[in-house]
């Protein structure tokens, strides 16, 4: 059954996933001749780099989403289709979905990625990952409810399994989520829970390699260790979790921990669709494309952002998987579709690395650039205005600026609360 969409005499353009590349190649063609059918699961766009700041209750989840259809609300030739692809069929040039299926002219993947747990069945089944809006709303369930029931504990040792926690991977969510979750411990989560001791809570960061922060240079990775240390969180490096039962966790030479929380911020995996060859998928489970995105082996199928792997001569191995890659990529193959459009010859993808930053907290940030690295407060205001500018939505600009200006000044926010979904059936009434 095909799915309803109207047919016109635009070329098709079908863009699967509407993160950062997806939302930006539909923003990019939409004022071209094409008829463009974005498709997601979800019918908003969410800003993954502040998932950990709704995890550690510093934002509220509708801050970082944005809906789709709000984003294309007075443009008359993008269709938003919100339902899961379950194979592409490109001899025939469709894709199927859980609504039915539709034909392309072009069809791009921009899936991006989801958490790699490298086959470790017991951290997939304990651990908490963060690469969704829901994902980091459930982590702050989790870890405002370990604090309520930690206020009816005795026991010392089951006490300081609710209260710590312990995240794996040294990349840049791992350190923000550990700077966020210090500065609860310090300033906000003794006035809500003044019958707690808090001195018994250990927040621990694991990273497999010797350095933090390893897509930035050693002076960024050692200068976030000093800051984590600062703030009381103890940095293990090459140090490897072996297994994770719930409660504890083992690893390679060195003693096990004790908690209730084990986030997983360890590593990344492509979502490609069913009907990809294994020939096209490289390591990380990318979608292995040439210089203009193209699928190999593939007509007029493309791959965006962090599904795609390609291989250039400044980047033999592949791009990172940024925001950055997703972009520029996003843009260079809306120039080629244009050109197509035009006659004229495509252009080859090539990435220009406009720098790396994250942050540990109030006033403590990295950031290296091409030309420059700095630190420090200033670092923190730069980080600061670049996510926010990158924000989808001037209100929730607005929101964002707010709720953070009021945390500055207040050592506080507000917005503490634990959200179950429940169904009509398991509702009771006082």
């Amino acid at each position: 059954m095909p799915v309803n969409i109207p047919e016109t005499d635009q070329k098709r353009v079908v863009i699967v996933g509407a993160g950062f590349a997806g939302l930006k190649l539909a923003r990019k063609l939409y004022k071209k001749n094409y008829q463009i059918v974005l498709v997601d699961r979800n019918n908003y766009h969410q800003f993954q780099p502040l998932f950990y700041q709704v995890a550690t209750s510093g934002l509220e989840p509708s801050s970082i989403s944005f809906p789709l259809r709000k984003a294309f609300q007075k443009i008359k030739n993008v269709y938003v289709r919100i339902t899961n692809v379950e194979r592409i069929v490109p001899e025939k040039k469709v894709i199927e979905t859980s609504l039915g299926h539709m034909w392309y002219d072009y069809l791009v993947l921009a899936t991006g990625a989801t958490t790699n747990f490298f086959g470790n069945k017991s951290f997939e089944t304990y651990g908490v990952p963060m690469k969704s809006v829901s994902e980091a709303l459930y982590l702050r369930n989790r870890i405002l409810l370990n604090f309520e029931k930690a206020v009816t504990v005795r026991d010392p040792k089951e006490l300081r399994q609710l209260l710590s926690v312990l995240v794996v991977g040294g990349g840049p969510t791992g350190v923000e989520v550990c700077g966020a979750l210090a500065e609860m411990k310090k300033f906000i989560l003794p006035k809500d829970y003044p019958d707690l001791d808090f001195s018994s809570m250990e927040i621990t960061l694991v990273e497999a390699s010797p350095q933090l922060l390893g897509g930035m240079s050693k002076r960024s990775g050692e200068k976030a260790k000093k800051y984590l240390n600062d703030l009381g969180i103890k940095v293990l490096l090459s140090h490897k979790v072996v297994n994770y039962d719930g409660k504890t966790v083992k690893l390679e030479d060195h003693e096990s921990f004790q908690t209730e929380t084990l986030i997983w911020a360890a590593g990344i995996q492509g979502q490609s669709p069913e009907g990809i060859q294994a020939d096209q998928i490289a390591r990380g489970n990318r979608i292995i494309v040439d210089r203009y995105n193209q699928v190999n082996g593939l007509k007029d199928v493309f791959a965006l952002g962090d599904i795609a792997y390609m291989e250039t001569p400044n980047y033999p191995t592949g791009h990172p998987q940024v925001a950055q890659v997703a972009l520029q990529q996003a843009s260079t193959l809306a120039g080629n579709l244009t050109n197509e459009q035009e006659g004229k010859a495509w252009v080859q993808f090539e990435y220009h690395d406009k720098g790396s930053m994250a942050t540990v907290g109030r006033n403590r940030a990295v950031v290296d650039l091409p030309f420059l690295r700095f630190s420090g407060s200033f670092a923190w205001l730069t980080w600061m205005f670049v996510h926010l500018m990158s924000i989808v939505g001037v209100k929730n600009r607005l929101l964002i600026f707010i709720n953070w200006l009021w945390k500055y000044f207040t050592f506080d926010q507000s917005l503490r609360l634990i959200i179950k979904a429940s169904s009509r059936k398991t509702e009771q009434t006082p």
